[in-house]
This record gives C-alpha cells, sequence and structure tokens, in this order.
C-alpha cells in the first residue's frame, strides 16, 4: 500500500491548509484547514453541484468510488447528507450509522484497528465519534481521507461550512454582518466550529448563553484576538433587533454530567413570533439542528427562518468535499 501524506501528527503538529489544489487525497478534521480562497472555491463547487442536483438529479462523478459512514453517535441530518452527497455523484456507501454498538467495537476493537479495517473498503471515512480528537486518531490511523462529522465538544466542520455557506446565501454577504449565538456555547462544537470560521471575516459577534453554558474562554479569545467586536449576555431581547443572523442551538442534555444543571438551563431560550417581531425584515434565523423546544414551530413558516434551507445546502457542500478529497473537484 502506498502511504499517503500525513497532514499533522499525534502530538498536535498544525494540520495543512487546505486550497483549491491541495483538497485531493486530504482529510477535513478543522475549520482552521480552510482559508477565505479554500471557502470559495468549496463555495464555488456546492454551487455547482446544486445547479446540477436541480438540472438532472446527480451526477456518475464518483462512480466506483465508495464512501464509509461509521458514526459512534446518533446522526440524521449528518449521516443522510453525506450517504445522500455520494450516491448523487454515482458512488456506494457502507452505512455503519446505528449498528456501532452491535459491531467488533463492543468486543473492545480500538478505534485504529476499525479505522484500518474499513478503509480496505473505502475510498474515504465520514467519522463521527463522542471523544474530542478521536477525527485526528482515525486519521493518523488510516492512508485514505478522513472527514471529521464531529467529534465530542470538539469541532464539526462540516456543518460549519454548510452553515457558512447558508448566511452567504441568505444575506449575500460575509462582511459586515452581526451575528447571534444562542444557547449552548459550551458543549456546541457547531459554534465552535462556526465561530472560528468567521473569524476570516467582518463580522460583530454576540454570544447568549446562560452562565453555565458560556462560550469557552478559548474560543473568546481567539474572536478578542482577532479584534472582533463581540458581546456577551443572557438575554436574546438584548440582540435581536440589531442580529443580522440568530443561530439557535438546543440545549445537549447528552453532554451533561449533571442532569439537574441540565434542567436549570433546558428551557432558557424559545424563539417565538412574538420575538421576532422585533427582529430585522431581513434577519435569517438558523439552527443546526435537532431541535426540542428553543423554535416555536410557528416560526417554521417565517420565511427568515432558514434552517430546513440549511438541512439542504449541507449536501451541497459535502458533494462538495467528496468530489475534492476524492480529487474530482
Amino acid at each position: 500500500m502506498i502511504n499517503r501524506p500525513r497532514i499533522f501528527t499525534l502530538d498536535d503538529a498544525p494540520q495543512a491548509v487546505l486550497n483549491q489544489h491541495g483538497f485531493a487525497g486530504q482529510d477535513i478534521l478543522s475549520v482552521n484547514q480552510f482559508t477565505p480562497d479554500s471557502l470559495a472555491y468549496i463555495f464555488d463547487v456546492a454551487e455547482e453541484m446544486r445547479a446540477m442536483v436541480e438540472r438532472k438529479g446527480g451526477d456518475d462523478l464518483l462512480r466506483g468510488r465508495v464512501l464509509t459512514c461509521l458514526f459512534y453517535e446518533p446522526s440524521t441530518r449528518t449521516s443522510s447528507s453525506f450517504i445522500a452527497a455520494m450516491e448523487r455523484l454515482g458512488g456506494s456507501v457502507i452505512p455503519i450509522t446505528q449498528g456501532v454498538q452491535f459491531s467488533s467495537v463492543s468486543k473492545g476493537e480500538t478505534l485504529h484497528d476499525t479505522i484500518r479495517t474499513l478503509e480496505q473498503y473505502s475510498d474515504v471515512i465520514v467519522l463521527r465519534h463522542p471523544e474530542t480528537g478521536s477525527a485526528r486518531i482515525a486519521a493518523a490511523a488510516a492512508e485514505i481521507p478522513v472527514i471529521n462529522a464531529g467529534d465530542g465538544t470538539g469541532e464539526h466542520p462540516t456543518q460549519a461550512l454548510l452553515d457558512l455557506f447558508t448566511i452567504k446565501e441568505e444575506l449575500g454577504r460575509l462582511d459586515g454582518i452581526h451575528v447571534a449565538m444562542v444557547g449552548d456555547l459550551r458543549y456546541g462544537r457547531t459554534v465552535h466550529s462556526l465561530t472560528q470560521l468567521l473569524l476570516n471575516y467582518d463580522v460583530r459577534f454576540s454570544f447568549v448563553s446562560p452562565e453555565i453554558l458560556r462560550l469557552p474562554l478559548d474560543y473568546m479569545n481567539q474572536v478578542r484576538d482577532a479584534g472582533k467586536e463581540v458581546r456577551e449576555t443572557y438575554n436574546v431581547a438584548d440582540i435581536i433587533e440589531s442580529a443580522d443572523v440568530l443561530y439557535v442551538t438546543r440545549v445537549q442534555k447528552e453532554r451533561f454530567t449533571d442532569l439537574s444543571q441540565y434542567e436549570q438551563v433546558k428551557d432558557f431560550y424559545r424563539i417565538t413570533p412574538e420575538l421576532m417581531e422585533r427582529a430585522k425584515a431581513t434577519a435569517v434565523i438558523m439552527h443546526p439542528l435537532p431541535r426540542v423546544s428553543e423554535i416555536d414551530v410557528r416560526v417554521d413558516s417565517d420565511p427568515r427562518a432558514a434552517y430546513f434551507r440549511q438541512v439542504k445546502n449541507g449536501m451541497y457542500i459535502r458533494m462538495a468535499l467528496l468530489a475534492a478529497v476524492l480529487g474530482k473537484a
């Protein structure tokens, strides 16, 4: 087997920065791999994928290629969109999305050995795992590209890419906007990744959460070190009139070790039609989903509610990424 160049080592050396010529054969592990140029490139490819799907439903660009979806945590949107993306491009999928607990993992197999086994059948592996840093471990073991579909409370780079793409599509720009992150900012890996991506642009931030779910200090320091205007508050009403993007997240019960704390904050926020009457007419409401009760279902009919359009954008972004890492874009 030919060894493929690694883009990092287990000592957390910096990852390779991707550009439009550097995607083929590479892992997608962190939003920090992306530059404004590489983001623009992936967004252009995603727009081409959308046009292709709308025109003819799919293509055979990845015919003969195999994707393994290896999900150690439940997933609906991420796993389904990767499967749809691969199949619309003519490829095949090994979907290990529900039965990991019944596999060799239950017999004590390590992540390293699972990855080394599955790569024998695959051209690319998409991994979701409950432990932060697991995507790096998997990529170090694999000789095919690994795409991080969420590792614990760490990162969720493909979600952040589709979120950024959605903001661009909805507002027509990424500079000169006010983005308000609302909800679980402590454990929310989607918030962590999107915040880092937005540092590439002229963005003003508001972080809205109860005290125990504040954005971790290392992410806040990145925002401040980048010279961005930033505000923290626990009250959505403080920012609702000026926000261009309202990025709402659920309070994640599965991340709490103390369920009494979860009970205290689970219903802290609720976006309602009455609240949205105070928002900009051009504002965008986003949510990585699933939601519980943090967005009233009556908001779904508001044209500013973009979360289902956001879901569809995920397929186009993942089509673009799969084509890029497999050398077809």
